[in-house]
């Protein structure tokens, strides 16, 4: 159990007990089925209590009539109409990557990454070990939480050609406010695909975690990679000289969580410095400044 329980409150401590007993990976897959149903009683059922729950709109999807949806995932992962998301005219600001609610912005002690008041992880740890986790110590990294009602599309935080990309076999705790003030580790010890651009900033890292109910997490170039498929942490390699490789521009998608979830931004040292406007706790529109790179 984590150390700060003892400080939390009962309902605190309960929602982190439940999260241990519950068998979250076969609860995750049984989520991932009901999510991609096509039967229409029971995808317009999902949707409707959903958007009545979390108070979502569909005034800016391309798809704006819920029963239109193929599927609840569609729903969830739904597309926006063009210009609903607009993009800064400075190209040395660094976007935000997606909707949501912003954790942390915060340089790195290190290695050390911040989860949370009085919590560290190691950026090693999230990054799988690989060696690219050495080039990006003491760099800024920038924490964002999808919650349910938000965006689930991830995009380019900026211009940037595909290194790796690292899928993480792991856990599936929740990422909401308590767990990560609660679960020390929670972002290194959950399922992850980490994928590291080259960029003119030098190496960034874009780092999808899963949560408790995310069937899977998919990018543009891999397809969907469901979160129960395998076990040992694989590193795959894609070109970077020559015309071959897979490019992304600033504000093009990257990829979606099929559910809610986080994504972490980890910039290399020295190259860029955060909005002065930015605040833990905000809200985030994807497109939205986040830094700024230094002459």
């Amino acid at each position: 159990m984590p150390d700060k329980a003892a400080s939390a409150s009962l309902g605190e401590r309960a929602f982190i007990t439940l999260q241990y007993l519950l068998p979250r990976r076969r609860l995750s897959a049984l989520v991932h089925r009901l999510a991609r149903s096509r039967r229409s009683w029971l995808k317009n059922f999902l949707i409707s209590q959903f958007m009545r729950r979390f108070g979502v709109s569909l005034e800016d999807a391309v798809i704006q009539d819920p029963k239109a949806f193929s599927s609840f995932n569609a729903f969830f992962t739904r597309e926006l109409t063009p210009g609903a998301r607009e993009l800064p005219t400075d190209p040395q600001q660094i976007i935000s990557p997606a909707d949501g609610t912003l954790y942390h912005a915060a340089a790195l002690d290190g290695a050390r990454m911040l989860q949370a008041k009085g919590h560290h992880y190691s950026l090693k740890a999230l990054l799988a070990g690989h060696a690219r986790a050495e080039s990006l110590a003491g760099g800024l990294a920038l924490t964002i939480y999808l919650a349910p009602s938000n965006y689930h599309r991830v995009h380019m935080p900026m211009d940037g050609r595909l290194a790796v990309m690292t899928h993480v076999p792991g856990d599936l705790f929740s990422v909401n406010a308590t767990t990560a003030r609660l679960l020390p580790g929670l972002f290194a010890r959950n399922e992850r695909v980490v994928c590291h651009f080259d960029t003119e900033l030098g190496p960034v890292a874009v780092v999808l975690v899963g949560a408790l109910n995310v069937g899977s997490i998919e990018t543009v170039w891999a397809g969907e990679i469901t979160a129960w498929a395998g076990r040992d942490v694989s590193h795959h390699n894609y070109p970077t000289h020559g015309d071959g490789g897979i490019r992304l521009s600033r504000g093009e998608e990257l990829g979606r969580f099929n559910m809610g979830s986080t994504v972490i931004l980890v910039l290399p040292p020295g190259a860029c410095e955060p909005e002065q406007a930015l605040a833990a706790g905000q809200s985030l529109r994807m497109g939205q400044p986040l830094a700024r790179r230094l002459p």
